[in-house]
């Protein structure tokens, strides 16, 4: 008998909806191996090296963008997370998800999950099993949130092909640009300039 069926029995259901409150009571092991749709714990995949490694880099050049607006314009602290948790709604039912990259502004907060109304951007790195929920379900999800820019970051082996760049458009998102990796480097304007340098973007299993 395979592990999910001796695990598939009544007293194994979620015995009730998951609130903002039992999140933060939950043990940190178990909320880093799951999101929360609607109150329901939903087991997050575990992302390969290259997923992580793409997430790393690109986390490393929203950074120092960041920090070159910050200095140039003096209007307010930004932020770069990896595997942040992002509360997008907590009524009627919670809704956290952890996006692989996230641009937020404010302090951070260590004593919950960060509010979608301080997140500029968030960035998802599609694999082959995750393409259904980032490019429609969190597509959506983030939408609703009030998200003002989303990134879909479409992988080709040991390197990143592409990057959709969404922005939002009278709660729905707009695709504003499709950058492909043809050339050294990609100036992003808009929500502030980032520099994309897609040789940092390849061999991304070292």
């Amino acid at each position: 008998m395979t592990g999910v069926l001796e695990w598939a029995r009544a007293e194994n259901l979620q015995p009730e909806p998951i609130t903002l409150d039992v999140w933060k009571q939950l043990p940190r092991e178990f909320r880093r191996l799951v999101e929360v749709v609607n109150g329901d714990a939903v087991r997050a995949d575990n992302p390969t090296c290259t997923h992580r490694n793409a997430a790393r880099r690109l986390s490393s050049m929203l950074e120092t963008a960041a920090e070159k607006h910050m200095n140039r314009y003096n209007d307010g602290w930004l932020f770069v997370a990896t595997d942040l948790d992002v509360l997008l709604w907590d009524r009627p039912r919670v809704t956290l998800r952890r996006p692989d990259v996230t641009v937020f502004c404010g302090e951070p907060n260590d004593y919950g999950p960060m509010p979608a109304s301080r997140v500029k951007i968030v960035v998802e790195v599609v694999s082959p099993a995750s393409e259904r929920v980032d490019t429609a379900d969190k597509t959506a999800e983030y939408a609703l949130a009030g998200i003002p820019w989303y990134w879909l970051v479409r992988m080709d082996g040991e390197r990143v092909a592409s990057i959709d760049i969404h922005v939002l458009v009278l709660r729905q998102y707009r695709l504003h640009k499709r950058l492909k990796a043809d050339i050294e480097s990609t100036l992003v304007e808009m929500p502030f300039e980032i520099r994309i340098d897609w040789h940092r973007l390849t061999g991304l299993l070292l």
